[in-house]
């Protein structure tokens, strides 16, 4: 079953788990579509999902979030998996730092975010996973 789409739940839950103005990041390990598919409903030319998601979502993405402090941590390439299941491939990790979680969900949570953003990620992804990490304090 593939997944690409976040709930209101679940933010409620996070928001529950942590601290509100700590810091996190957030884990999105994405498969991307052959071909972004946006359902007819543009004008854009032909792209791969990948195109997509880099040259369309980032930027727009990069656009709603202005204001908000943000900074991509990590993008890597999956080349392979030791540990885990057959029906988990991904092609990509990306891995954002976000000042805090009430940032992230004013970016998501906006009108130009779903106006302008959303509908590259959507048309870009087959499935996602996009986690909320934060940095524990570890034992010395």
């Amino acid at each position: 079953m593939s997944h690409t789409e976040y709930t209101r739940a679940a933010f409620e839950a996070a928001s529950q788990a942590l601290e509100d103005e700590a810091p996190v990041c957030m884990v999105n390990l994405v498969r991307y579509r052959a071909e972004a598919d946006y359902g007819g409903k543009t004008e854009l030319p032909a792209c791969s999902g990948r195109e997509a998601y880099f040259q369309r979502y980032a930027p727009a993405f990069a656009q709603v979030a202005t204001g908000e402090e943000y900074a991509v941590v990590w993008v890597g390439n999956v080349r392979g998996v030791l540990v885990g299941t057959d029906s988990e491939a991904w092609d990509d990790i990306v891995i954002v730092r976000y000042s805090s979680f009430t940032a992230l969900r004013r970016i998501l949570e906006s009108p130009a975010y779903e106006q302008h953003a959303a509908p590259h990620r959507r048309a870009a992804l087959a499935d996602w996973k996009f986690i909320v990490t934060t940095q524990p304090e570890l034992p010395r």
